[in-house]
């Protein structure tokens, strides 16, 4: 899925993002896994979302200092209120060695007014 189209965003994560093992926290993948997922969630409704749901989060492999981290999403459904998206995270790593799938999930995001209210996604 992800070689054959441009990622969602593209991150170098960095010595401040590493936990005492050396290698990066898996809050900061979570953390950029949640903001590409909403990216791909307000393409279909220029509004603020909101997070509701991150499934099932398994890290498949590590990501280290200087790898390229790249973010694919895809939304898979369009309901009143909401967007589901699949996220697929793979680190391309710095020492050459290729590319390494790191962890893959499906997050919920809600369209919400300015109060907080969940709006239709799409304008019947």
């Amino acid at each position: 899925m992800a070689e054959s189209r441009e990622p969602t965003i593209r991150v170098v994560l960095m010595p401040k993002d590493t936990n005492g093992y050396g290698t990066i926290f898996g809050g900061v993948i979570l953390s950029h896994l949640d903001i590409a997922g909403a990216m791909e969630a307000r393409k279909h409704k220029q509004c603020r979302v909101v997070t509701a749901a991150i499934d099932k989060v398994e890290f498949i492999a590590p990501v280290y200092v200087g790898d390229v981290v790249s973010f694919y999403t895809q939304t898979l459904k369009i309901g009143r209120t909401s967007v589901t998206v699949e996220i697929h995270v793979e680190a391309e790593r710095l020492d050459g060695s290729g590319t390494a799938a790191v962890t893959e999930a499906q997050a919920v995001y809600v369209a919400v007014d300015e109060g907080g209210r969940p709006i239709p996604i799409l304008e019947s």
